[in-house]
């Protein structure tokens, strides 16, 4: 059982929350923004709420482990640029894994992981760190997920595909089988994906054709 701070004070966190008192061992004891973020009363799902710019003053590393598990603005940018600070601190960042997913070899999994209920992630699938999945996604066998990628729900990821880092799928996307999807692609919502990406292109239609706009240039 790890001691576990969250980071934020929105939507992500508290469904973090939510999942890690109901479906793991672990005892989220605060959470954690930086300090221009903080709320007016610090305190939030009846935990403190302290500044990141001090965490490690109260919660030590030694003691805690984080979790992050954020939104896509940005291309999942901003989630990975706060992940990197939390390992620069020296922390553990924890995954949540539901125990209502079908996961055959979660020892592929990285650290700082959002995986929801439903996900189906076949065997010699690897996914890398600071990864979330949100319900009820299929990821094919022998596929590799990188860094900072994010999927909405009922994405269909087919066999032997590489995700590249920093990618977004949005819902009901699919995917067919042994493609490499480049580093930034976003995947629209219910585009179908016959070929490789480019990098930070983005995909909408049936068959699905690149824009003209980059995604790395969208608050998104």
């Amino acid at each position: 059982m790890a001691k576990v701070i969250i980071f934020g004070v929105q939507d992500f966190a508290s469904l973090a929350h939510f999942y890690l008192k109901r479906d793991t061992p672990h005892q989220v004891v605060a959470f954690s923004v930086h300090q221009q973020y903080m709320p007016p009363t610090p305190e939030f799902e009846g935990l403190p709420v302290v500044p990141f710019e001090e965490v490690e003053k109260v919660y030590p590393p030694s003691e805690y482990e984080f979790f992050a598990p954020m939104s896509h603005r940005r291309m999942n940018r901003l989630r990975a640029e706060v992940y990197q600070a939390i390992k620069a601190k020296g922390y553990r960042c924890i995954s949540y894994i539901s125990s209502k997913a079908t996961v055959w070899m979660p020892e592929w999994i990285g650290e700082n992981c959002f995986i929801l209920e439903d996900n189906t992630i076949q065997p010699f699938v690897k996914i890398g760190n600071n990864v979330v999945l949100w319900s009820g996604n299929h990821l094919g066998h022998h596929g590799t997920i990188a860094d900072h990628v994010l999927f909405t729900s009922h994405v269909v990821l087919s066999g032997h595909c590489h995700v590249g880092a920093y990618t977004f799928f949005g819902v009901n996307a699919t995917l067919r089988d042994g493609l490499t999807i480049a580093e930034g692609s976003l995947i629209a919502m219910g585009a179908v994906v016959t070929k490789d990406t480019e990098p930070w292109g983005v995909y909408k239609g049936n068959p699905a054709k690149k824009g003209e706009v980059l995604s790395y240039d969208l608050d998104f």
